[in-house]
């Protein structure tokens, strides 16, 4: 767009007005002239009163002349203003198309920008909302994983009570142990007594079958004494010499049968007063003494074979309580692992909600920065229409 020029234009008006005039006052020359030269021709009479006239007419072409020159000069000196102010309109005119110019480039400078901006909003939207979704998703795999944490370590709480039941009977054990082991040792113990009582008790037999016999031999060389003092009483009352030396020879034959007898029973004493002093005590029991000694060893036999029954039961409660050990520490060890593992995932779990809330609170950053400056820009572009608005105006 072209702005005229006004300088040219006046310049045509002022000629344009100039030849209008000077025609005029020469058509008005020529004519006061042509009339001067006719009314000359007509008569003297009236070159008076031409005269006159042409001279009235001179002084109002004067008049006129000089009303010309001060509209001239009224003119050029408003063609002057008009050229000083159309100077100052061109130059303001040049500086607001410039500043329009500038402007322009501006507002699309900024439209790019906010059109940029715009694109970023909308990506950071799309990523604000898939944060939240992901969030959401996040949020909801914690919960259950945190319900999975606390039905582990609900359980992981029974099987450390259970670890300590397992514990406490694994105390319990090792106190039967050492009751088993203190039982073991009065098993010994008594076996050894029980072994020592049953030699005792042979060695007793055996002096009680030797006191048997010995005393089986005394009786019945008691009755053959008896039987002998019988002969020897029949054989004192018989008289006369012949009768005694018939009767000699069964007499005799007592003698010897006494003396044999004699000499057993000698023997019998002396083998028992050897095994009297090879016994364990060199006591000399006698028939009273067998009840007791069977007394013992009955007791001795119930005691053993109750021993005998606690231990094997001891054992039995032993076994059965290493397996339940055993088994439970299984179960402890499988949910310790699975609690460790539980506690990892939750572990990873809060790290990524973490850090999902870093990116959050990031994105939300971000949005509120390309706010704040999509509001600065919008100002600053209302700002720049206002002022474009105010420079184009009149």
């Amino acid at each position: 767009m072209t702005i005229p020029n006004l300088s040219d234009v006046e310049d045509r008006d002022y000629l344009e007005k100039g030849s209008r005039a000077a025609s005029t006052l020469s058509a008005a020359t020529l004519a006061s002239l042509g009339g001067s030269s006719s009314r000359r021709e007509s008569g003297e009479t009236s070159i008076t009163g031409d005269t006159e006239t042409s001279i009235r007419e001179i002084k109002e072409i004067h008049e006129l002349k000089d009303q010309i020159q001060d509209v001239e000069s009224k003119y050029m000196q408003s063609l002057k203003e008009v050229k000083d102010t159309l100077v100052e309109v061109e130059e303001k005119y040049r500086k607001a198309m410039v500043s329009n110019a500038q402007l322009d480039n501006e507002k699309n400078n900024l439209m790019y920008q906010v059109d940029t901006l715009k694109d970023s909003l909308m990506e950071l939207e799309e990523l604000l909302s898939e944060s939240r979704r992901e969030y959401e998703g996040k949020s909801k795999d914690f919960e259950r994983e945190k319900h999975a944490h606390g039905v582990l370590q609900f359980q992981f709480n029974e099987m450390k009570e259970t670890l300590k039941q397992s514990e406490e009977l694994l105390t319990e054990i090792r106190q039967m142990r050492l009751k088993q082991d203190g039982f073991v040792r009065e098993i010994s113990d008594l076996q050894e007594t029980v072994e020592w009582k049953d030699k005792k008790i042979g060695a007793l037999e055996r002096q009680k079958e030797y006191s048997d016999a010995i005393r089986n031999e005394r009786d019945e060389l008691r009755d053959e004494v008896v039987q002998l003092k019988d002969i020897l009483k029949v054989l004192s009352h018989l008289k006369g010499v012949g009768a005694l030396n018939m009767q000699q020879w069964p007499l005799k034959q007592g003698f010897s049968i006494v003396k044999k007898l004699k000499a057993q029973v000698e023997q019998k004493k002396q083998r028992n007063e050897i095994e009297e002093d090879s016994s364990p005590e060199g006591e000399v029991l006698e028939n009273g003494t067998d009840p007791h000694i069977q007394d013992l060893q009955r007791d001795a036999s119930r005691q053993l074979s109750d021993l005998k029954f606690k231990l094997v039961k001891s054992e039995q409660e032993v076994t059965a309580l290493e397996q339940n050990v055993t088994r439970l520490e299984g179960q402890v060890t499988r949910y310790k692992g699975a609690s460790e593992n539980a506690e990892k995932v939750e572990d990873e779990l809060k790290a990524e909600k973490r850090k999902l809330q870093r990116e959050l609170r990031s994105a939300l950053d971000k949005i509120d920065e390309l706010e704040s400056n999509n509001s600065h820009l919008s100002k600053r572009l209302d700002k720049m229409k206002a002022n474009r608005s105010t420079a184009t105006t009149p």
